[in-house]
């Protein structure tokens, strides 16, 4: 019995011991001290309720130290010998090199429409391609399904998809029109005309395009309004992009300046002299840390988009940067003509790691979510390029799932609707949201502590004597006075000038407010 009991308890007597490098990797800092000897709290329960929350943390931390062992995939980079660089390393020596599922990823299309604009879903799995001559194709990449492909017979000037892969927008000649995966037309935005850049805020639902007047719009794709529409005052727009983090748009204009710009303000959040030339292209970091720009004059620079402070990085390239992409992991694609470099961070510098020569002019560039893959789009051919390491390795499916079946994806959809963020959160600073209004509140304390103080006046009551048994007595007496007392402190209070003004606000508020105050008793 005793051998079969050791048997079965195996090598650890309980669950098996995390790695401490693990648990570091999570730790969240040192938590809050409830000893009563180290601490200001003196009621036992509230020290009881912080100890249970702190056991709570440290249980939560061990067991995504945990489920980490699930995490199969790995992100890996390619390793040279001595005397290599990975800038030697061509796209068909690469994918002879990989497994055979991988090595698929990487193919050419031969297109005649273009120049060709790319753009992935957000879960990776789809692709969008539009060409200016007209040309809009929408397909599973991965297994070549083709799920629609037409010829608009407009000039075609931007391509994104919305939420899902249901529906994506192209920006045409004049107006901004919206189709479904079969390629039917179901709607066309009038308000949004001559658009030439356009961008998609998933957890907002809100469509973003710019203009060659220099115009702004925000649509609500889910209820199909009109926001915000605002002009710039900086020309024609050639150069916009979002930022993940705060859904702030930027964009360059011909001055070297790189403006933010919020639904909620007429005027941009934040200018920024980027360049002394004009903007040729400009993306942020999907992490919302870092953000690229670029310039005629050869040069390159970083910035922390967090600080906007100085520039992180500055690269002077060999030609003129057209186009600019960065992965989840951090790498940075910079199309210079023809030629295609990407960037890896090493250290405090930023190094080649790969280099591709296309047959044409790179005219868009995009990295795969989820797949070590970069999509370019050149004047007359698509390329997905294969680009070890650049993204991440595991997905969170409840987040974006590259494998959902319509029913996930259905329920995906109402989820996300019911979680969507209203467009007045969309600020420079999300975070701010959740912080006291330290100036608001100390005008409440303020006003509150403003009001005069009514004494009420002193009564000489003096009670009828009653000759009925039962009906007088010194409680009756007492309960009287109280009643007079709190009478004449009202009339007081009524008779103040601020106490009078806000009750005239509160009735004016109650009939002219909201529209469903008709519906209160009167």
């Amino acid at each position: 019995m005793a051998e079969k009991k050791k048997m079965r308890e195996g090598k650890y007597p309980g669950r098996a011991p995390v790695d401490k490098e693990v648990l570091k990797k999570y730790h969240r800092g040192t938590g809050v001290e409830v000893r009563r000897s180290k601490t200001k709290i003196k009621n036992k329960y509230n020290i009881a309720r912080l100890k249970k929350r702190e056991k709570l943390i440290e249980k939560t931390l061990e067991d995504t130290a945990r489920a980490e062992l699930l995490l199969t995939e790995s992100g890996g980079y390619l390793e040279t010998d001595a005397g290599e660089t990975t800038t030697q390393f061509r796209q068909t020596e690469i994918a002879a090199n990989v497994d055979i599922t991988s090595a698929a990823k990487y193919f050419d299309l031969d297109l005649a429409f273009g120049p060709y604009y790319p753009k992935y879903t957000r879960n990776g799995r789809h692709l969008l391609l539009g060409g200016k001559m007209g040309h809009v194709a929408a397909f599973d990449w991965v297994t070549k399904k083709l799920s629609c492909e037409m010829n608009v017979m407009e000039s075609v000037h931007d391509v994104t998809w919305f939420h899902q892969e249901t529906m994506f927008a192209v920006a045409q000649k004049e107006w901004v029109y919206v189709y479904d995966n079969q390629g039917i037309e179901i709607h066309c935005l009038k308000r949004m005309n001559r658009a030439t850049k356009l961008e998609f805020l998933p957890y907002h639902f809100l469509l973003c395009s710019g203009s060659s007047d220099g115009n702004l719009a925000w649509v609500d794709v889910s209820t199909g309004e009109l926001l915000k529409r605002y002009n710039t005052q900086v020309g024609k727009i050639r150069v916009m992009t979002q930022n993940p983090i705060n859904a702030l748009l930027l964009v360059g204009n011909s001055k070297g300046v790189v403006s933010m710009w919020s639904p909620n303000l007429q005027e941009p959040l934040v200018r920024m002299l980027c360049h002394r030339q004009a903007i040729s292209a400009c993306t942020v970091h999907p992490y919302g840390t870092y953000m690229a720009t670029s310039c005629p004059d050869r040069s390159l620079k970083i910035w922390d988009a967090r600080q906007l402070t100085g520039p992180v990085h500055n690269i002077m390239l060999r030609s003129p940067a057209d186009n600019l992409a960065y992965s989840q992991k951090g790498m940075l694609a910079v199309s210079t003509g023809n030629v295609v470099e990407v960037f890896k961070e090493s250290g405090a510098d930023m190094k080649r790691y790969l280099s591709h020569r296309s047959s044409w002019n790179v005219s868009g560039m995009q990295f795969c979510p989820f797949e070590d893959v970069l999509g370019v789009g050149s004047e007359k051919k698509f390329t997905s390029l294969l680009v070890p390491g650049s993204a991440e390795a595991n997905f969170d499916a409840l987040e974006v799932n590259p494998f959902q079946t319509k029913s996930q994806r259905n329920e995906r959809e109402v989820k996300s609707l019911l979680d969507k963020i209203q467009p007045e959160f969309i600020t420079l600073n999300p975070e701010a949201i959740a912080e006291v209004d330290v100036s608001k509140l100390k005008e409440k304390i303020d006003a509150k502590n403003k009001l005069p103080f009514v004494k009420p006046k002193d009564i000489d009551f003096k009670p009828r004597k009653t000759k009925a048994k039962g009906k007088g007595g010194t409680a009756k007496v007492v309960k009287t006075k109280k009643i007079l007392k709190e009478l004449e402190k009202r009339k007081e209070i009524e008779s103040l000038p601020t106490i009078k003004k806000t009750k005239v606000e509160k009735k004016v508020q109650k009939n002219y407010g909201q529209a469903l105050n008709r519906f209160l008793p009167k």
